[in-house]
């Protein structure tokens, strides 16, 4: 087959429709659960109210906008899954309550200022009209497209934007692949609340955080565990493809067995370090905050020694662990090149014997 039936193949595994929904019809159906807009998909209102009301005040004056795109579900109910913050914004001036926040007020617009300090409420009717009547060109990608294209599709369309993490979009490629993999997600999220993990990873940033972090540490976990072979350059890469290979290609996942191995070494860990398991010392001392390639090192070390790393006492435990890591073979390990297979295995192993 030459390129260009390949590609023809391709086109027609992807169904898409060109829509112009009004900004009323918008809030009807969100209303009446005909647009579903997922928090987890892209987090609420990381736009300030400056930027909220400058969108209000560009569609007043009909100026353009982006367009939005939906999914089409088995059931005929629209997903959002791109352009959450022009989506949001709307429904929450024309209609707060149907996303239970507080009315927007207008302030910020610089182009007709005489719009700041006023509610939807609070416009003409022929404004208010206008700008219900105000259609959002919306991109459906329908129920009979292929899974897979429909999970590049949301990955391309963020993938280098800056609106949501790398951890973000894996979110939402996973529950975009149907039950497995929304399974798969909420096996991760669970995880990353368990309280001995939580523990060990207490001095990770706010900001961290809340761009899924923790999520993402756990994946990471089950990646070095289970699909360590595939690690070489990209971080991101090697995660999106450990996802990938249990939710496309339908590589074996037990989820009983990952969890007991996830609480036993977490738990091991929570007990003999506590929050610095993951730091780096100096001296003796630990200092900063998590130290992703650190991550890897330790709880692998942990988990192939761990019948070695439970008898020790914990002050052991943690003179030992800062001397490996503070360690001029570890620091060569972790340093220029470290996203590559062997330093990878360098620094698990130095851990490892560390606990010997």
């Amino acid at each position: 087959m030459d390129v260009v039936e390949v590609i023809d193949k391709k086109i027609g595994e992807v169904r898409t429709e060109s829509l112009d929904i009004s900004i009323g019809e918008l809030v009807s159906l969100h209303e009446n659960k005909e647009l579903i807009i997922r928090p987890d998909f892209q987090r609420l209102f990381r736009w300030s109210t400056e930027q909220r009301s400058r969108l209000i005040e560009s569609m007043l004056l009909e100026l353009p906008i982006p367009s939005i795109f939906v999914i089409e579900r088995e059931d005929g109910v629209f997903e959002l899954i791109d352009g959450l913050q022009r989506t949001s914004s709307l429904i929450q001036f024309v209609s707060a309550n149907a996303i239970q926040l507080d009315p927007l007020v207008l302030e910020g617009c610089d182009l007709v200022p005489e719009l700041n300090g006023a509610r939807f409420d609070d416009l003409p009717l022929t404004l208010r009209l206008r700008l219900k009547r105000s259609s959002l060109r919306t991109v459906v990608i329908k129920r009979q497209s292929s899974q897979f294209l429909r999970y590049e599709m949301f990955k391309r369309l963020n993938t280098g934007g800056t609106k949501l993490s790398e951890q973000d979009i894996r979110n939402v490629n996973a529950r975009m692949i149907g039950d497995v993999g929304t399974a798969f997600y909420d096996f991760i999220e669970q995880c990353s609340e368990d309280v001995n993990f939580l523990g060990c990873t207490e001095l990770l940033s706010a900001a961290a955080v809340e761009a899924r972090a923790r999520e993402e540490l756990v994946l990471r976990f089950f990646a070095v565990k289970n699909f360590r072979q595939g690690f070489k350059g990209s971080i991101t890469d090697w995660l999106d493809h450990f996802m990938e290979t249990i939710l496309i290609e339908g590589a074996p996942f037990d989820f009983v067995a990952e969890r007991a191995v996830f609480d036993g070494t977490f738990e091991l860990l929570n007990e003999k370090f506590g929050p610095y398991a993951f730091v780096k010392y100096r001296a003796g001392k630990p200092m900063g905050g998590v130290a992703p390639a650190y991550f890897e090192a330790v709880t692998m070390g942990a988990y192939e020694n761990s019948l070695a790393l439970s008898a020790l006492s914990n002050d052991e435990a943690v003179a030992r662990l800062s001397a490996a890591v503070a360690s001029d073979p570890f620091r060569a390990a972790t340093g220029p090149g470290a996203n590559s297979l062997p330093k990878l295995n360098q620094r698990i192993e130095l851990i490892r014997q560390a606990f010997e």
